[in-house]
């Protein structure tokens, strides 16, 4: 059997797509039942957060594995196979390994470096040991990358490489002020009340907002979360609970919203959100109006500040009208060919390349009609000849200052992305903090976050190379056991007088023979299966001695079934 994992993250999809694809709980233990009722998977494990969707299975084919899997994620995230198989991945047996651990050090998060993904593993780890679909290689895997978790953000300062979703959305929302100057005193709505929404409560007292406000469908969880901020020692926040029909009005009071739900659709509309912010910005803002169309201006007549001062200009400057630049198309009426050539040169800054008018350097009757035919050209094109002035600058409305800042965390989204056109209103989403994370500074410890995930995908894969000829080794020492007693069986028979202290001295001693036979071949060939490609050692074994493949598989039930009982008992 081999690791494999297929999914998609916010690196190969985009939000929208990953929207769409996002996993509802039920979602995700649906998924899990049907890979392991699926011929090519033994084990398997979803991780499932809000910017990526992976499926982890132990398979004994690797082509119909990645078939199967990428089906199956089609299947329960409702988007289509063909529309989702260009943004999936697939990463196969150490490269899996390597992928793992990398997402548990948070070097493929969207804030590099964030710490929630461990908690989201974790997660992941127990729904799969609740369904029973973690077996010995994904408990193993799941373990190791949450030490390898901690241990890179012990070991180094990769936190300083980036901070959580949570932080990194709020640093966005104050636009460059330090967030506990821009929280202080703020009104707060957190909507939902899992884990991001409890962090996003906790940053924000934290931070120094006056007042905490939590909506949820579940009031019990909302007034536990309530309860844990408005206790907190380290806090001085008033926090309560509403139910979610009291957010439209909460929005009127609240000058920051955290949203982050599992509803399958928008939690806040931009209506909602508009009519929220209708008295604070002096009027409600329209949501996707057609722009006004302004009544045409009629343009005064440029004064003549040109006329008698523009050096080098080939016209007859007595002869142009008052009250027209000589820049413009009046400066230009009744000009022959060359003469409109210069002039044309003159206003763009340039010179005229008398190479191109002949071979004496003087215009021909050619010359001219290809000139006038391009003027011709340009005037039935735009119905005049136009002026070579730069157009002046079209002042944009200033926007008003934001008064209702909106964090959504959520995926599949919960706040309707048309609020980015409301006035008054800043909304950073997950597409916005992946656009600003693009060029996050990344930090020098992320190189040796890198070296701690390669110096421990080596060791894991051999752990798990040497535990796979552990069953062999113990059903050879099993056959040699057995031999042993069939023997000293035989030996009673032959010499029947034999006392204890005699027979005792003798099967001890056929013992050590075959332990010391034994020894040195059982401890070099775990040492040759722990390197790479040293996987066919079991193989040799099994064929040398001639080991009853059944009595190893059995081996390796009884191992499976005492990890699983330990387990189940949990931590002493």
């Amino acid at each position: 059997m081999s690791l494999l994992v297929v999914g998609l993250s916010h690196r190969s999809a985009p939000v929208s797509v990953l929207e769409r694809a996002s996993l509802s709980v039920d979602a995700q233990v649906k998924l899990l039942q049907d890979t392991v009722a699926a011929e090519p998977a033994a084990e398997a494990a979803v991780l499932a957060t809000c910017n990526r969707i992976e499926l982890y299975a132990d398979v004994d084919k690797f082509h119909a594995g990645v078939a199967e899997l990428s089906t199956l994620l089609a299947q329960h995230s409702g988007v289509g196979l063909e529309e989702l198989t260009p943004y999936l991945y697939v990463h196969y047996e150490d490269r899996a390994v390597h992928h793992l651990f990398s997402v548990a050090c948070g070097l493929d998060s969207m804030v590099v470096g964030e710490g929630q993904i461990l908690g989201q593993i974790k997660d992941a780890l127990a729904r799969a040991q609740e369904l029973h679909t973690a077996g010995r290689l994904l408990n193993d895997l799941f373990q190791q990358a949450l030490r390898v978790g901690k241990r890179a953000h012990s070991e180094t300062g990769i936190d300083r490489a980036g901070q959580s979703l949570v932080t990194f959305g709020l640093e966005q929302l104050a636009v460059g002020a330090p967030v506990e100057a821009w929280a202080r005193g703020k009104k707060a709505l957190v909507i939902g009340a899992g884990s991001m929404s409890s962090l996003a409560a906790a940053t924000l007292a934290r931070a120094g907002v006056g007042e905490i406000v939590i909506a949820n469908r579940t009031p019990e969880r909302a007034e536990r979360l309530a309860r844990i901020l408005g206790e907190g020692d380290d806090t001085d926040v008033l926090a309560r609970a509403v139910p979610m029909g009291s957010v439209p009005f909460e929005l009127t009071r609240a000058d920051v919203v955290v949203s982050c739900t599992g509803a399958t659709g928008l939690v806040l509309t931009a209506d909602a959100i508009a009519a929220g912010v209708e008295d604070r910005v002096g009027e409600r803002p329209a949501v996707g109006a057609a722009p006004v169309e302004e009544a045409p201006v009629e343009e005064a007549p440029l004064p003549p500040t040109s006329v008698g001062a523009e050096e080098g200009c080939p016209l007859d400057l007595s002869a142009v009208r008052p009250g027209f630049s000589v820049m413009g198309e009046a400066a230009v009426a009744g000009m022959d060919a060359a003469t409109l050539e210069q002039h044309a040169a003159w206003a763009a800054g340039t010179t005229v390349d008398r190479g191109r008018t002949g071979r004496t350097g003087r215009s021909g009757p050619e010359t001219d009609a290809e000139l006038i035919g391009a003027l011709a050209a340009t005037v039935s094109t735009v119905g005049r000849i136009p002026e070579r002035r730069r157009p002046e600058p079209v002042a944009e409305p200033p926007r008003p200052e934001p008064v209702l800042f909106l964090l959504d965390l959520a995926m599949p989204r919960d706040i309707d992305a048309a609020a980015h056109r409301l006035a008054g209103v800043r909304l950073v989403d997950i597409e916005s903090l992946a656009e600003a994370s693009a060029d996050a500074p990344m930090a020098a410890d992320v190189d040796q976050v890198r070296r701690i995930v390669s110096d421990e995908v080596a060791a894991f894969g051999a752990a798990q190379r040497a535990a796979h000829i552990t069953p062999t080794v113990v059903a050879l020492r099993t056959m040699a056991a057995d031999v042993v007693a069939g023997e000293i069986a035989r030996l009673e028979g032959r010499l029947p007088g034999l006392d204890d202290k005699h027979r005792a001295e003798i099967t001890q001693t056929v013992r050590r023979v075959v332990d010391k036979l034994l020894h040195a071949p059982t401890v070099r060939v775990k040492q040759l299966a722990a390197e790479p490609g040293g996987a066919g050692y079991a193989d040799a074994l099994r064929t040398l001695f001639d080991l009853d493949p059944e009595t190893v598989a059995s081996v390796s039930r009884a191992e499976e079934s005492t990890e699983k009982n330990a387990r189940n008992r949990g931590p002493a």
